[in-house]
């Protein structure tokens, strides 16, 4: 099966990325973008195919991702649209734009998956929304959902709350990371070098999510099995729970829908 990435930006390289580390023949990869010096070099690097325009990756391409900025992707599928079949399956990354959108220029007939990874796909441990216009079970939307199944895991969700989903899943690395910082900072106070404070958190955090990943029980109900009466766990939550961690996240949730839905 050959891939066909029109765009190469940063979520494009970290889905290939982790394609390519999921024994996917970078051969088999094909890539164009708007900047020759981006993606030529990308594709070197990586063992890729370089095209010489998008038509040609549609051409060539079983699964065509487009991975360009959602200011352009009508304008892309416009130029593409005259040599896809309806055994070719079109996979837009863009926000923002919705199914009915690029059936308008597509066609009703043309399968089209829409997709919203994250940047974790780039290690295999990415979570991605999808959503097609067909059957998800039929061929060959499939072959885009195991595409992305490789690369991390994947859930069924309607287009109206891709906007939550990207903040849950698109945006929230980068605030799990500042949770990350901020635990080893404290560290830190306490004088643990950066570098092992940082290990120390991060290693607590990835089995956490393990934890609740693995559990029936809601995570609340996993807070109080390491809270003793009385105890340090408690008064740290307390303490943080006054200082507004909680509604912070909430906050940062919020803020992240909004601009979403712009």
């Amino acid at each position: 099966m050959k891939l066909g990435f029109i765009g190469v930006g940063n979520m494009a390289k970290a889905i290939i990325s982790g394609l390519v580390k999921k024994d996917v023949a970078g051969k088999d990869i094909l890539v164009h973008s708007a900047h020759p010096q981006n993606y030529e070099t990308f594709a070197k690097q990586s063992g890729l195919t370089a095209v010489s325009d998008n038509t040609a990756v549609a051409q060539q391409a079983d699964v065509i991702i487009l991975a360009v900025k959602p200011t352009v992707i009508k304008r892309v599928a416009e130029e593409i649209q005259p040599v896809l079949t309806e055994e070719k399956l079109v996979v837009s990354i863009a926000s923002g734009v919705s199914l009915a959108d690029l059936q308008t220029v597509l066609g009703m007939a043309q399968p089209i998956l829409r997709v919203m990874p994250n940047v974790n796909v780039e290690i295999a441990q990415g979570m991605t929304a999808v959503k097609a216009t067909g059957d998800l079970n039929a061929a060959p939307y499939q072959a885009g959902v195991e595409l992305f199944a490789r690369i991390g895991k994947t859930m069924e969700v309607a287009e109206n709350d891709f906007p939550i989903f990207a903040a849950l899943a698109g945006s929230a690395p980068a605030y799990a990371y500042l949770f990350i910082d901020a635990l080893s900072r404290a560290g830190v106070k306490y004088g643990l070098t950066k570098a092992n404070a940082t290990k120390i958190a991060a290693q607590m955090v990835q089995g956490s999510a393990q934890m609740v990943l693995n559990s029936d029980e809601v995570p609340y109900a996993l807070i109080d099995k390491v809270s003793s009466p009385g105890g340090t766990t408690v008064a740290g939550l307390l303490a943080m729970e006054e200082a507004g961690f909680s509604p912070a996240v909430v906050k940062g949730i919020d803020a992240t829908v909004a601009k979403e839905n712009g």
